[in-house]
């Protein structure tokens, strides 16, 4: 899958490149609406927190930070000789290793739910001047075909560009 990012000049535009993403079989889930706070977008497929947000990002690195801080310290730990913990140190290594990744996810994303999104970050003055962006995941063989469709259709559009990949938890 892939991510197009256009930016469109208002909400009625915006409703009218909903309506043929929905009518040229784009599913809603797919379609997600960007706006300055307090625009009224009514029926319109917001962006959900995670994709306004760095909540996932930081979550991912949160993870891979507390895991190798649990691993090294159960290494440590199993290291010690003490009484029976070296005979049950890979268990600790392990518990150690999953109990510093689910807290350092944990303590990341609460970090990062209140960060605006790093993608985007490039899209934060046309949002302030009250332009609507659109993010669409297609498939990638769809990626020319939907830019020609809001080309066509709504030639303010301002198409800008896909990104390589989706997120894995949009």
């Amino acid at each position: 899958m892939k991510r197009l990012y256009f930016l469109l000049p208002n909400v009625e535009t915006t409703r009218g490149v909903v309506h043929e993403l929905l009518l040229n079989h784009v599913e809603e889930r797919y379609i997600h609406v960007v706006a300055r706070e307090g625009t009224p977008l009514e029926e319109l497929p917001e962006a959900s927190l995670g994709q306004k947000s760095d909540v996932l990002p930081a979550a991912e690195k949160g993870m891979v930070v507390g895991g190798a801080t649990g691993a090294i310290a159960g290494l440590a730990a199993a290291a010690i000789p003490a009484a029976g913990v070296v005979a049950a140190g890979a268990a600790l290594v392990f518990m150690t290793t999953a109990g510093g990744a689910g807290l350092g996810a944990w303590a990341s994303s609460m970090i990062g739910i209140s960060a605006d999104s790093s993608r985007l970050k490039k899209f934060h003055e046309a949002l302030e001047a009250g332009e609507i962006l659109v993010l669409v995941d297609v498939t990638k063989g769809r990626v020319d075909e939907i830019e020609e469709l809001i080309r066509k259709h709504h030639p303010k559009a301002d198409i800008q560009g896909t990104e390589a990949t989706i997120p894995n938890f949009p």
